[in-house]
């Protein structure tokens, strides 16, 4: 039985929903071919153009990240592609594999799991692709089992530098609406998101951003599409509607998310996520632990992943954390399962939840017998009021 207080979900996902999109979402089902959802559907289609940041093609589904992923590949791949994938941590692992059984065929640059992708070595295999087999390099821009984040810019570039012509996408999935992402400006043909994360809202949404160059490769691509097809989406999608039943009432909620996103001020919103990794890497250093990203470049401010010391089992901890503070965080995954435990903090998330998160793994570390310093929760409150007073100073100014 739950006790008193609410349960802390600092999982990197899906996050706490906030009580207003709870509330938008909290309406009667509506007719999704008649007038008046015109208007719900183009505010979320257009919308979320303004997430992506893009001028170009945003699509819908219902679904989770992973169908996003399949969409990203089925409509502008044939079987038997060759397509290069970066191995960031366990989420890229899963992309592949799902490649691997829509029968194209990969190939993977491997990765530590400790930092995002590098770009040198993309540039470095697209360089020796003189014959051009290679029509897609798939990158996860926030790899939500390791908390590294993968430079997109200098991927493109590498791409440019490289004279290549294959398709980018990547998988934003995690990092969406908390990590700056630039699909246009970054040159993205496909980008994969997902509605539980950033976008605060519950599972059941995910979405493709589609460039001109994505579109025209579609039109022969050759993979069977059904479900996923971006072509069946494009006519209703002009008028705020959709060829299939969509998720009406979480497209309340996404609306009202976007309108949240937008009033607080995404580089705002950047901003915020970065000040609350950068406090809970201090607290973790201060413990005497070590982040698991180890390329301080690539440190992301969704999601800090944590090593636990050797011989000693994160999920032993997670579990006295739970029983104990009615707290959940991440669990390792694959490779690094019962090494690693990850403190979520993304989403609607402010100064003072991440201080009772840090609280909640301090006083976790100690009852579980994991060895560490105190004071970890005082260097992230030192980080947190000196960035409260540089805003203050600056607003003076």
């Amino acid at each position: 039985m739950a006790g008193p207080g609410r349960h802390f979900l600092q999982i990197p996902g899906p996050t706490n929903v906030p009580d207003r999109v709870l509330r938008a979402m909290d309406m009667p089902t509506m007719d999704h071919r008649g007038p008046a959802f015109a208007d719900v559907g183009k505010r979320a289609l257009d919308g979320m153009k303004s997430i992506f940041k893009t001028q170009g093609q945003v699509v819908i589904f219902p679904g989770s990240g992973t169908g996003a992923w399949e969409a990203a590949l089925v409509n502008t791949m044939s079987p038997g592609d060759l397509v290069l994938m970066y191995e960031t941590g366990h989420f890229a692992t899963l992309w592949k594999k799902l490649a691997d059984r829509l029968g194209l065929r990969t190939e993977f640059i491997e990765g530590d799991w400790r930092s995002g992708a590098d770009a040198d070595a993309i540039e470095t295999r697209l360089r020796a692709d003189t014959a051009g087999e290679i029509k897609a390099v798939c990158v996860v821009h926030n790899e939500t089992s390791t908390g590294s984040v993968s430079p997109i810019a200098d991927v493109r570039k590498a791409i440019d530098a490289a004279g290549h012509p294959a398709l980018l996408m990547v998988d934003t999935i995690s990092s969406l609406a908390s990590l700056d992402y630039r699909h246009d400006e970054w040159g993205v043909d496909v980008t994969v998101a997902g509605s539980q994360k950033g976008l605060m809202l519950p599972p059941g949404l995910s979405f493709n951003a589609v460039s001109e160059k994505a579109q025209a490769a579609a039109k022969t691509a050759r993979l069977p599409r059904a479900y996923w097809d971006w072509a069946d989406m494009a006519g209703p999608n002009e008028t705020g509607y959709f060829p299939y039943t969509p998720a009406t009432n979480l497209l309340y909620g996404l609306n009202e998310a976007i309108s949240m996103l937008h009033e607080e001020g995404l580089d705002n919103v950047f901003a915020r996520h970065q000040s609350h990794g950068e406090a809970a890497r201090r607290a973790v250093r201060a413990w005497g632990l070590e982040v698991l990203c180890n390329t301080p470049a690539h440190c992301s401010g969704v999601l800090t992943a944590v090593m636990m010391p050797e011989g000693y089992s994160a999920d032993a901890f997670r579990k006295v954390t739970l029983e104990n503070f009615n707290m959940s965080l991440g669990n390792g995954l694959s490779k690094v399962a019962d090494r690693v435990f990850r403190i979520g903090h993304l989403g609607d998330f402010n100064d003072l939840m991440l201080m009772g998160t840090l609280s909640g793994v301090e006083m976790g570390l100690e009852l579980s017998g994991v060895p560490y310093r105190r004071g970890g929760t005082q260097a992230a409150l030192d980080c947190l009021t000196g960035r409260q007073q540089t805003r203050a100073e600056d607003a003076a100014e």
